[in-house]
């Protein structure tokens, strides 16, 4: 265990981590650019809200695009059905909700209707995680990226800051495939240069000790966790898999070879999400040791996210202790 004093000293040194890190946004906003850029270039591509447009950041899309916006009121599964009707005629619909609505309520509908046949439909699912915060246990959604790695032609992308959301979107928009793209609600670090290509991870950090691979906003406390470890002599290299399927399996494969130990950390349940696809691939090609960092209950409400992952056990301090028990175990 660690003591009081010794976690107020880490507060204290992942606080100057945190400054350095100015620009905060959420990813619903680089979802937003990647849609309008996207639709510039490709006069196919529609969009469809289920009642949450301004929650889904499509106002600005609706303005420019009035006749390439269908607003379908609080009716999901009709929606996923309408997006894969356009979709079987040639256009590219962008079909958009709370990740906890779709696709938790929508999983029928997008089976059947968009995953048996192929149709490019892209279910943009925002409100991810316990990040979604004050708005409690009914909005956060915790299943959907478990639900959507099941489904057979469907790419999962969970990406970690605006900049990666945006090309993510531009990147989902060109392939002729159903996609699920996981967004989350608040203003969180820019982490990524805003690179991003479908089925390849990032190495934010290079370690040779052990490596943690994450998915989404929660990065940030990974780094934070990793550059105290690294001040403590443990060299961690962090991985962004933000393209849960198909899973960049040489990356995964080759660090795991290098360091002999993987912690996974995901806003998500520890069941059928990242993790679970880490351990697939590593147990298939490169059995490791590893550890699986996640929600293993459904949430409550807080004020503010932070305390949420705080509670949960998903915050920096958190993992630096699950990596410093992890690594001395092992």
């Amino acid at each position: 265990m660690i003591s009081k004093t010794k976690k107020a000293k880490f507060k204290t040194q992942a606080l100057n981590l945190k400054s350095k890190i100015d620009k905060k946004e959420s990813n619903r906003e680089g979802f937003k650019r990647g849609l309008l850029k996207a639709a510039e270039i490709d006069h196919r591509i529609v969009a469809l809200s289920a009642g949450l447009k301004s929650s889904l950041r499509l106002s600005e899309f609706e303005k420019k695009y009035p006749d390439r916006f269908f607003e379908l009121g609080v009716a999901e599964q009709n929606m996923i059905g309408i997006a894969a009707g356009l979709a079987l005629t040639g256009l590219v619909p962008f079909a958009c909700s709370f990740a906890c609505f779709s696709p938790t309520l929508t999983f029928g509908q997008i089976r059947q209707s968009v995953c048996e046949s192929a149709a490019n439909v892209k279910i943009v699912g925002s409100h991810g995680g316990v990040m979604t915060g004050a708005d409690g246990i009914s909005h956060q959604a915790l299943e959907d990226i478990a639900l959507m790695r099941t489904l057979p032609e469907m790419t999962v992308i969970v990406p970690a800051d605006s900049l990666e959301a945006e090309a993510a979107t531009l990147a989902a928009a060109k392939i002729n495939s159903p996609v699920y793209l996981r967004l989350t609600r608040p203003e969180t670090p820019i982490l990524t240069q805003g690179q991003f290509e479908i089925g390849k991870a990032q190495i934010l950090r290079q370690g040779t000790d052990l490596t943690i691979i994450g998915c989404g906003p929660i990065l940030f406390e990974a780094l934070k966790a990793a550059e105290i470890l690294g001040k403590k002599g443990i060299s961690v290299e962090v991985i962004n898999c933000s393209t849960i399927k198909p899973i960049d399996q040489a990356t995964v494969i080759t660090s795991a070879r290098k360091t002999g130990r993987v912690l996974t950390i995901e806003d998500h349940s520890i069941f059928g999400g990242l993790g679970s696809a880490v351990a697939e691939v590593l147990g298939q090609n490169q059995p490791t040791k590893m550890k699986i960092m996640g929600m293993e209950s459904f949430a409550q409400s807080a004020r503010n996210f932070n305390q949420l992952i705080e509670k949960y056990r998903l915050d920096s301090y958190n993992i630096l202790k699950e990596c410093l028990i992890f690594f001395r175990k092992n």
